[in-house]
């Protein structure tokens, strides 16, 4: 029997079961985000049911998707199992050797960085406790992005948590010492929703995953590990391919073994869990009224590695939108991770051949030369 794609709510208790029960019917769960606008809730209810789903599929994340070009990411069973042993190795804790292991994921079930501590529960790794849960104080592990750790200390609620596995930006050094001042035992890694675990670091810098071979081609990071996702439903997305090896496109550096990651070639925005590709962004800004066009870059911010902004080129003529105008406009068309923050005004900086010039947009924002949308 062919496997389909099955479409889950991603709040309220019994996500883990219904996850099983999806699983045992041989299909494969993709959980959304209740958050999401219904035009994006129809489109990827719409990518889902295109099929066909390859065999031996058993997870589908999304990634790098506005409201109009959602990408599914197809992944086998073994592609994570193959982690678990390692996973479970570092969220071990010493001193509590015998108790039962609870993962609190701050992060929705629709990000790639839960799903997968949903699919090592059901493999017997540790119970989850998910955003909404209300049994925060029996964490005794975190898995979330710095943001989500940050949150963590600040509250200052989880009286038995121990170890904080962080990914999905870089981690501060600030952060890191505060939590390790809290007796907690942190270990960031770099990862990608295609590529699964890449590199690790408890304290002295990145270093590759067990079972993951790095290489530097043209300064740009390519990945040979049993952990790469099988490809895309929907269309190319950014993973490229060579005989054993992938990429996703990131630029960085090799040194000693220790593993320097400098962002996506492509101007991806890495922010929070989620990865932004601004030109998708930018399609969905043009086709909003009062907007000629847009430049969507991100700014750098601590703990969530890039806040998504926007410098729109009002139609000619015409009065620019307000900022309240443009929020309005954007929430209905973008999830969350892909709705720009900050709103500037052109006109637009450009190439010599007319394209906009993300590199000058960003330098004259954070230069204070950009007009900032009333």
């Amino acid at each position: 029997m062919t496997s389909r794609i099955v479409v889950l709510g991603g709040t309220g208790e019994g996500l883990l079961d219904r996850l099983r029960a999806v699983r045992a019917d041989g299909d494969v769960p993709l959980v959304g985000n209740d958050r999401w606008p219904a035009a994006h809730w129809d489109a990827v209810r719409e990518l889902a049911a295109s099929g066909p789903v390859p065999a031996q599929t058993a997870w589908a994340t999304l990634t790098s998707g506005t409201s109009g070009t959602p990408r599914i990411v197809l992944r086998s069973a073994a592609s994570w199992e193959r982690s678990f042993d390692s996973v479970s190795a570092l969220l071990a804790s010493p001193r509590d050797a015998d108790a039962e292991q609870r993962i609190l994921l701050p992060s929705p079930p629709a990000s790639s960085l839960t799903l997968f501590s949903l699919a090592h529960a059901l493999a017997g790794g540790p119970r989850p406790i998910l955003p909404d849960g209300t049994d925060r104080a029996e964490a005794t592990v975190l898995h979330g992005t710095p943001q989500a750790l940050s949150a963590a200390l600040a509250a200052d609620e989880l009286p038995r948590l121990r170890t904080a596995l962080v990914g999905g930006s870089h981690l501060p050094a600030g952060l890191r010492a505060q939590a390790e001042a809290r007796g907690l035992r942190v270990v960031a890694y770099y990862g990608a929703a295609e590529l699964s675990f890449v590199a690790l670091d408890t304290g002295e810098g990145l270093r590759a995953f067990p079972g993951v071979e790095l290489e530097i081609r043209d300064g740009e990071l390519w990945v040979r590990s049993p952990y790469t996702a099988r490809g895309y439903l929907g269309g190319p997305g950014p993973m490229r391919t060579d005989g054993g090896w992938g990429s996703v496109g990131d630029l960085a550096t090799l040194e000693d073994g220790v593993l320097t990651v400098q962002g996506r070639g492509d101007a991806a925005i890495l922010t929070a869990s989620a990865t932004v590709i601004p030109d998708e962004v930018e399609t969905g800004l043009r086709a909003l009224p009062g907007i000629a066009d847009a430049v969507v870059l991100g700014l750098p911010t601590d703990g969530i590695g890039a806040l998504v902004a926007a410098m729109i080129e009002p139609e000619p003529g015409a009065p620019p939108p307000t900022a309240r105008e443009l929020r309005t406009m954007a929430t209905a068309r973008f999830t969350s991770s892909h709705r720009p923050r900050i709103w500037f005004e052109g006109p637009l900086p450009r190439t010599a051949t007319g394209k906009p010039a993300r590199a000058e947009a960003l330098r004259r924002i954070q230069a204070g030369e950009a007009r900032r949308c009333a």
